[in-house]
């Protein structure tokens, strides 16, 4: 009879077993933890008192479930974070509309408007120049003369330069062979919103991300030369 019992009780214990597994597959950590707590329930129910099961094991295994929900918890929290300050992302980009910003790029939407940007060096350049490459390659070169490092101004003529409207590569060379950065001032004449956050179309430099906006304000670029 007590054979009976064992084999019995080593069945019960496989198909709460092969249960516990099943359990596992489920990605939702709250309906794991319900499905485990009723296994272990009813494993306990149907233990052989004489051999009866190590509860320290009940407890490792609880306590990896509350683990799991918990970093779904923590994962959930993180999710609506993100996705908040996507939203404030966004709203703060579509104020900036008919505002002026500056921005880093190194590409250029020119028509017949003149566009003024800057750059900084870290070394002092005897003879500095502005380069511009059209879609085709062709290059145009606009002297700065010699600059000292720190921050300096250009401005861009389309029209004195005899250049046609379209985009443009704009970067700098000096003599020292430092590239640098090149910032490009231009007012913000709509937002567009999309999976990979707001972008804003600058006149004069095109589609530019929110994130490569280095300054912001209300100031109109002719007070600010």
């Amino acid at each position: 009879m007590s054979n009976v019992i064992g084999l019995g009780q080593q069945q019960n214990n496989h198909s709460i077993d092969e249960g516990i597994r099943q359990a596992v597959n489920i990605s939702d950590a709250a309906q794991l933890e319900n499905n485990f707590i009723t296994l272990m329930v009813a494993q306990i129910q149907n233990q052989d008192p004489t051999n009866p099961l190590d509860s320290t094991e009940f407890l490792n295994q609880y306590s990896a479930m509350s683990q799991v929900k918990s970093l779904e918890n923590m994962a959930n929290v993180s999710k609506n974070n993100l996705v908040l300050m996507d939203n404030i992302q966004t709203l703060a980009a579509s104020g900036l509309v008919g505002k002026d910003v500056s921005v880093n790029t190194e590409i250029l939407s020119l028509d017949k408007n003149p566009v003024e940007g800057s750059f900084t060096l870290s070394h002092n350049s005897s003879d500095t120049q502005l380069i511009l490459t059209d879609a085709l390659g062709q290059k145009t070169e606009v002297t700065l003369n010699a600059h000292t490092l720190g921050k300096h101004n250009f401005s861009i003529n389309p029209e004195a330069l005899g250049l046609t409207s379209g985009t443009y590569r704009v970067s700098i060379a000096t003599t020292s062979g430092e590239a640098p950065s090149i910032e490009v001032k231009g007012r913000v004449n709509n937002v567009r919103v999309t999976t990979q956050g707001p972008e804003l179309d600058i006149e004069g430099i095109g589609q530019v991300p929110f994130y490569n906006i280095t300054e912001f304000g209300q100031v109109a670029l002719n007070d600010l030369y």
